[in-house]
């Protein structure tokens, strides 16, 4: 063989296998002859024809994402991070219009969600924001999914996965959270107090109620031992009012005697001698037949 013959065909097959080449899966090729648009390839081993056609590029066909942070104002003048997550894809049939319509896609589909984010937001309140943010993500995907259409791109999903607002009002909003906090615990406090005094005031009149019960059956037994120790007497041959100076004296005794056994009572001053007891019962009985004589004259009225 002619060394040139072989030279020459060396040089064919090289320029044969140069114009071979892969595409990977879930991705597409853009093929331009003389900077024409030539043709699209799919995944696998294709070929263009050497020095004549170009590979300008590839293009992903995998499900993107694209994080951007939007700094905005809310309705009641607080300023807020919004931190949004698009997820994007380019649609096999408009492989071309997504590579030759759009310079730099990920800065128009982030000039898109700073445009819909501050839209949106600022008719908010705050709280609203984090009450909404569903509502923002929709109008998001939304408005997003309209506009992006046109160069090839289908919008997936649109999140906001953080709100962040300003270090002071962070600051602020868990002061009000800790306010609100003591004061439904203030609240429960006094109601636990006023039930608290409520059943201690009930306890206590129950109290009251059965010491008072306590107290006429006391008076009753001692009328009833009053009664049965003048009968005994009156039995012995002593007639009823002698019968009631001892029983008088008696008791005058055992009062003092009950005074003088315990230590922890106070100095009380009372007469000691008999006839202390003979006058109480004299004082008694006058006073009795007084009060008789009144109730005597008003039934006879």
């Amino acid at each position: 063989m002619n060394p040139i013959t072989g030279i020459l065909l060396f040089f064919i097959v090289l320029t044969l296998f140069s114009g071979l080449f892969t595409v990977k899966q879930q991705t597409a090729a853009i093929i331009e002859r003389f900077g024409k648009f030539r043709s699209i390839r799919q995944a696998g081993l294709q070929f263009k024809v050497p020095y004549i056609d170009r590979l300008a590029g590839r293009i992903s066909l995998k499900i993107q994402q694209l994080d951007v942070i939007v700094e905005t104002k809310t309705r009641d003048d607080v300023f807020v991070h919004l931190k949004i997550s698009v997820q994007f894809l380019i649609q096999r049939d408009h492989v071309y219009d997504a590579f030759y319509k759009l310079q730099n896609p990920h800065e128009q589909i982030t000039a898109f969600i700073f445009d819909v984010v501050r839209a949106e937001v600022p008719k908010m309140i705050l709280d609203d924001v984090f009450v909404k943010k569903e509502e923002i993500a929709l109008a998001i995907q939304r408005d997003l999914k309209e506009a992006m259409l046109n160069y090839g791109y289908d919008i997936i999903k649109a999140l906001v996965t953080d709100i962040d607002p300003d270090e002071n009002v962070k600051i602020a909003m868990n002061r009000i959270n800790a306010a609100e906090r003591e004061k439904v615990a203030a609240q429960h406090e006094g109601d636990a107090q006023r039930i608290l005094i409520v059943e201690r005031a009930k306890a206590e009149a129950e109290s009251k109620r059965l010491q008072g019960k306590g107290i006429a059956d006391q008076r009753r037994e001692i009328a009833r031992g009053l009664e049965e120790s003048v009968e005994v007497l009156n039995n012995a041959g002593i007639n009823s009012q002698e019968a009631s100076a001892l029983i008088v004296i008696t008791q005058h005794y055992d009062t003092l005697q009950s005074i003088g056994s315990d230590t922890n009572s106070n100095l009380i001053l009372l007469p000691n001698n008999p006839a202390a007891a003979s006058n109480m019962l004299t004082d008694m009985v006058t006073s009795l037949s007084a009060v008789n004589a009144i109730s005597d004259a008003k039934n006879k009225k």
